[in-house]
């Protein structure tokens, strides 16, 4: 059951109405823009913040969850006699059992798998769950449990999927629909034209989400009404799924998902856990609480898809490019989701002839999801190594190179104009931040030490828009309560929320309580991903205040005998812009006083329709590579990013310095390994042997910095997003920066030392 196109809504939105004359874009903010720490920094840090793991209700029961342990596998029979008599087992629920037969994997109303599938398609599918009394009793009851299976043959590489005779994973063949392909202009033409053309296959690994909290829920029922804790990216996409799963009122679902901890994308969608939980909730009249093992984490809550990438490039002997052609094909798992990578190589350059096309295939794996900007990092990883190669072919510097062929409008149809593009800034100012020009002259080669420095550009393509709502309420005494339902993933939503609250009405940001992600008690929101969650809700987090303001100086204009628009409001005092003499503490506002509070509402208003909007960066890398163990060591990274205006700088920060963390990881330590030939399992399914970058990993230096430019024609805060641009780049920076050091390109992700000291080898031999 997916949520992807949950709370879609045709037609009109409410627009922000524009009476004050304030209200346009900020002309100079004195809270936002500042480095402002999280309000619920004392509650992350001490323990005291509520985590659905942390839930623990009165005569609660524990769930566990019995996998399939084979790649590929069709369930002859399951007895669960021994497990239903085991002490303190209160319910065992099956595909047999009643209210169980529930389709999922849903992708333009059609289903590819069930809750529990007797056609088991990858490790860990669901066979069977258990709530007992203690989560121990549960764990011994599902091992209790007998199943008959018929093991079947496998395959887990999107390759030898694609053969005639590999085994079905999906009916109607292996190859998830046709190809998607996206095309302009003559591209033999093209590469006709071309004095200089580069050829180059890359590939990427397998990248595991691995969020610092495993994925769960705690689910009650009250009648019929069902409340769930979980640990989602978006509580009314789960609430909806719940209703339609359990035929329900939407109204009779609650939704709770106040603190999680990471998600990546992992989380965007409702988990079987929560529904099996529901249904034996149901069944044994008590809370039942289940969270899974981190070894389940790791098999069946998502990934970032594996892929081939072959990208060939022709440009003139001035450096302007011809021609792109770019193949790609990864695994989309056991089910249906989308293993593109290709928007980037279409659009990031300016280039009149162009061809891509997207292979997904279906393996007995666990199925893809989407990852901190789908499908752009493995993208970027082969088209800005490319890059980088025929800038050297041409005798060019790759950042020149780059910013001679920037695109200037959206290569699309007639072409469409950005609402802003500061890509050219991020290179330059980039640059020149970084030292690139003196990087690039220092010596590389000191004993068996090699030094060099690196750069990859990006855009992400999915900025937000509505809908979105937000209920602000200013009361009497200066204290004010901010509404909403966007979940904050731990990137500081409630904090950008209550600085601009703050910027309105000049609250102090410690004197605004924010309540979101709570579908009975707080505003829609769309569910936090994509990068969206800034520039989606923000607008909505200032129409409301504006929307307070609006009233307040209205009733102050009254007492004063004057214009709303005649007035304005600093610090909790409403002045006249033309009589000094006219002015009021908010105290003194009588119909405020009278009511306790005022109350306004705002909207997300709609994008501009004639114009597109991406977010940009550029990142630079120094690297040190050890050619006696092929380890890695990275010196420096710096980004520069275009997210349009910066909120709260110290989260800014933190967002680019973690994206380039996960982008670390999978240039350069993770790696998903399977027993590819006997069993098809994952074997490195831990945090002992999957190896995500630690601080000893990441650089020794690094640096943000934002161009900080407003993108005033996007929204009414002028931003435009970042947790995805901070990770696209990182891993093709890092390849560039190693091809810098070693002069040539080591094109397999991640840059493990045996696969550096391979490359070297073959130099050796070649040389």
């Amino acid at each position: 059951m997916s949520d992807e196109h949950a709370y879609h809504i045709d037609g009109a939105v409410p627009e922000t109405p524009e009476n004050d004359p304030d209200s346009g874009a900020w002309r100079k903010t004195v809270v936002v823009g500042t480095r402002q720490p999280k309000i619920d920094a004392y509650e992350r840090v001490s323990g005291t913040a509520v985590y659905p793991h942390d839930v623990s209700l009165p005569d609660m029961l524990h769930g566990a969850i019995l996998r399939c342990p084979h790649a590929h596998a069709r369930i002859l029979s399951i007895d669960t006699t021994e497990a239903e008599k085991m002490p303190g087992v209160e319910a065992v629920i099956t595909s047999k059992s009643p209210g169980a037969d529930i389709p999922w994997y849903e992708r333009g109303g059609q289903f590819y798998g069930k809750l529990f599938d007797d056609h088991c398609r990858h490790e860990g599918e669901e066979v069977a769950a258990v709530a007992a009394e203690t989560p121990l009793q549960a764990v011994d009851a599902i091992r209790a449990i007998k199943v008959e299976y018929e093991v079947l043959p496998f395959v887990v590489d999107d390759d030898k999927a694609l053969l005639p005779d590999a085994p079905a994973v999906q009916e109607g063949g292996n190859m998830m629909g046709e190809p998607s392909v996206r095309e302009r202009g003559d591209l033999a033409a093209g590469f006709a034209a071309a004095d200089v053309i580069v050829e180059s296959t890359y590939s990427t690994s397998c990248q595991i989400h691995a969020p610092l909290e495993p994925h769960g829920s705690v689910a009650k029922w009250d009648g019929n009404k069902l409340t769930v804790w979980d640990t989602t990216q978006g509580v009314f996409g789960v609430q909806q799924t719940m209703a339609k799963v359990f035929g329900l009122p939407i109204s009779s679902v609650r939704v709770i998902g106040h603190y999680m901890g990471g998600g990546f994308g992992a989380k965007l969608e409702t988990g079987k856990y929560t529904v099996m939980a529901a249904i034996m909730s149901r069944m044994a009249a008590r809370p039942v609480k289940l969270f899974l093992p981190r070894e389940d984490c790791f098999t069946v809550t998502g990934n970032r898809p594996g892929n081939t990438i072959t990208v060939k490039i022709g440009a003139k002997s001035d450096g302007t490019l011809t021609a792109i052609d770019y193949h790609s094909h990864g695994s989309a798992g056991a089910y249906r989701y989308g293993a593109g990578t290709s928007a980037q190589a279409a659009y990031l350059y300016t280039c009149p002839n162009m061809r891509t096309e997207d292979v997904s295939v279906y393996t007995h794996t666990g199925k893809a999801r989407p990852m901190r900007a789908p499908g752009f990092p493995q993208c970027s990883w082969s088209l800005e190594q490319t890059m980088d190669e025929l800038a050297a072919k041409l005798g060019m510097d790759p950042v020149e190179f780059r910013l001679q062929n920037l695109l200037t409008e959206l290569q699309r149809g007639d072409g469409m104009p950005f609402t802003s593009n500061q890509l050219a800034a991020c290179l330059t100012e980039g640059a020149k931040a970084f030292g690139w020009e003196e990087a690039k002259k220092a010596e590389k080669q000191q004993g068996h030490l090699r030094r060099g420095v690196g750069a990859a550009a990006s855009f992400w393509a999915y900025p937000g828009g509505p809908p979105s709502t937000v209920v602000v309420k200013l009361f009497a005494d200066g204290s004010a309560n901010l509404n909403m339902g966007a979940s904050d993933i731990g990137t500081g939503t409630k904090t950008w929320a209550a600085m601009i609250v703050a910027e309105e009405l000049g609250v102090p940001v410690e004197k605004i309580l924010v309540e979101h992600a709570d579908t009975a008690t707080t505003q829609y929101a769309t569910a936090s991903g994509g990068s969206k969650t800034v520039p989606s809700d923000s607008p909505a987090v200032r129409a409301a205040a504006m929307d307070v303001k609006q009233q307040l100086l209205g009733f102050a204009a009254e007492q004063l005998e004057t214009t709303p628009g005649d007035l304005k409001l600093e610090n909790l005092e409403i002045v006249s812009r033309t009589d000094p003499e006219k002015n009021l503490a908010l105290g003194e506002v009588e119909r405020l006083n009278r009511r306790g509070l005022l109350m306004g509402t705002g909207y997300r208003d709609p994008n501009p329709e004639d114009k597109v909007t991406f977010p940009f960066a550029a990142q630079f890398c120094e690297v040190e590579v050890n050619t006696r163990t092929g380890e890695i060591r990275i010196l420096r990274f710096l980004g520069a990013h275009d997210s349009g205006r910066v909120l709260n700088r110290l989260t800014f920060d933190n967002q680019v310095f973690g994206g380039m963390a996960m982008g670390i990881g999978l240039g350069v330590t993770e790696e998903r390994v399977l027993d590819r030939s006997q069993t098809g399992k994952m074997v490195n399914a831990n945090f002992h042997d999957y190896k995500i970058p630690t601080i000893l990993d990441v650089a020794d230096t690094h640096v943000c910095h934002p161009i900080d430019q407003p993108d005033n024609e996007f929204n009414n805060t002028g931003t435009k997003g970042l947790g995805e641009p901070a990770t696209i780049p990182t891993a093709a920076a890092i390849g560039n920066a190693v091809a810098d050091a070693l002069g040539t390109h080591a094109v397999n992700a991640p840059l493990t030392p045996e696969k550096i000291l391979e490359v070297l080898r073959t130099q050796e031999m070649e040389a």
